[in-house]
């Protein structure tokens, strides 16, 4: 049975999604959803860029006692935003993706506020864990809220082209703003830009207007949650803390297989659950398994390169962190072009040939780093990571597309968690990368301290496997969702 958030008549709760006369063209309330709704997407993902650019100033100013210590800043937040999110997928389904979304939306702000007043390591961690959480309640009701608002067809492309752009912007924006901020003021303005961010999402979302929702869930899945949440959390602390000094490590080790096995227990008690936490119906789609693979291949491999990126601009060219940051102004601008021209492509092309098209150009732009000289060669900088820009929201926009069609209303909130945990699942793609360039490097290096040919050499091999990884990627597509897509 369908059941309203809030008291204003049924024939008035669909207004939002109501098509208002041309296709693909908003009316004013789609609008202020759609900005809402983009506006907390731009937070999230201005979060982690932000915060890793001001890691050194943070260090200093509050005292952290290493590098690896001082690295829990970011890990801190990326953990919970993972593990959290198959939980928080199944609470929107509960009590409301609105609902959600605006308390999401509150907790962050509340956090973003005491992260800016931190006078310890201690307190700054404890705020990051709980941004990582807000995080986490924010991803999958934002998506299943878009999903809801916006019918399929060229609406929900052109939304969900335009949330694509605002995610890649946020991550770019967010090493080029944390640069200057931290430069120029204080870290910890970098928290108080993230503070009013937030405050402007949330006076959008209690402006949102009334959606149906089919609660066709009663009671949470206590024994799914804890071993998906358990599970992930072990898969990525061992994966992003295990790239640095090796895999094999009992440090990092143990969480992985740890976690594989809690998430395999997992899939063994969702098959016999009444109401599981992610029904194995919707977990076994062709759609939502695939597309959720090619969300890790484009996630992962852009973050990996991007990481490689900077230690070319600051280690080889010896770029200021400023610069570095500039530097990625032509990636922003070709995710934002692709946002804005991505549903046109859907409409005509479908999701399946437009993801592969998308992982085809990352590819191509993420390989032909290769080129990157040791001196600076600004054009060449800027043609690759703008075309690795461009293939990359391409494959975000489309395979979220893909996974989301065709999928039932009361399972929207399940999906909208998965199609997200493909960009904190990432960090795989990071550790990887890195400890590809890392061993290349060695291996040139001739003496104890590398040249910079020889740093540009690992760089290299890394650029080139992530370029290998996504091409790998369009040819899949065509295997195992254009045949099963068409049925």
């Amino acid at each position: 049975m369908a059941v309203t958030e809030s008291s204003p008549p049924a024939d008035t709760t669909h207004e939002a999604t109501a098509p208002p006369g041309a296709a693909g063209v908003f009316g004013t309330r789609e609008w202020l959803v759609l900005i809402t709704l983009c506006c907390a997407t731009f937070m999230c993902g201005l979060d982690f860029s932000i915060v890793t650019v001001a890691l050194p100033d943070i260090g200093n100013a509050l005292g952290f006692s290493s590098a690896g210590t001082l690295q829990w800043v970011a890990t801190a937040s990326l953990l919970p935003s993972a593990s959290l999110l198959p939980l928080f997928a199944r609470v929107a389904d509960l009590i409301g993706r609105k609902r959600l979304f605006t308390l999401g939306v509150s907790v962050f702000t509340l956090f973003s506020l005491g992260a800016a007043l931190a006078n310890s390591p201690g307190v700054l961690i404890a705020t990051r864990i709980g941004q990582g959480t807000a995080a986490a309640m924010i991803a999958p009701s934002a998506i299943a809220l878009m999903t809801g608002y916006f019918q399929e067809g060229p609406k929900r492309a052109r939304a969900l082209g335009l949330n694509g752009a605002v995610m890649s912007l946020g991550f770019v924006l967010g090493a080029l703003g944390g640069g200057v901020i931290t430069n120029g003021f204080s870290w910890r303005w970098t928290m108080v830009a993230l503070c009013v961010m937030g405050a402007l999402a949330l006076a959008g979302a209690l402006a949102l207007p009334a959606i149906d929702e089919s609660r066709a869930a009663h009671r949470m899945d206590i024994p799914g949650a804890i071993l998906a949440t358990l599970g992930l959390f072990g898969l990525v602390y061992g994966i992003s803390t295990g790239g640095d000094q090796g895999w094999t490590r009992a440090a990092a080790l143990g969480p992985i297989l740890g976690g594989l096995v809690l998430l395999g227990a997992f899939l063994l008690v969702e098959r016999r659950h009444p109401e599981p936490l992610v029904p194995l119906s919707v977990l076994n789609r062709p759609t939502v398994k695939w597309s959720g693979l090619f969300g890790v291949i484009t996630f992962g491999m852009c973050a990996g390169t991007t990481v490689l990126l900077s230690l070319y601009m600051q280690d080889v060219l010896g770029f200021t962190a400023l610069q570095a940051g500039l530097s990625y102004l032509g990636e922003g601008l070709a995710a934002t072009l692709g946002g804005m021209y991505v549903a046109r492509l859907l409409g005509r092309f479908g999701g399946v040939k437009v993801l592969a098209a998308g992982l085809l150009i990352q590819g191509v732009g993420t390989a032909a780093m290769f080129a990157l000289p040791v001196h600076v060669n600004l054009a060449a900088l800027l043609v690759t990571s703008s075309v690795m820009g461009l293939g990359h929201v391409f494959s975000v926009v489309s395979f979220i597309t893909v996974m989301t069609t065709g999928v039932t209303e009361q399972d929207q909130g399940v999906v909208g968690g998965l199609s997200q945990l493909p960009q904190y699942v990432a960090a795989i793609g990071v550790s990887g990368l890195s400890a590809i360039a890392a061993a290349r490097t060695n291996a040139l290096a001739s003496g104890a301290v590398p040249s910079r040919a020889d740093i540009l050499g690992g760089l290299h091999a890394g650029m080139v496997t992530a370029g290998a990884v996504a091409l790998a990627g369009a040819l899949l597509v065509g295997f195992v969702l254009r045949k099963r897509t068409a049925a």
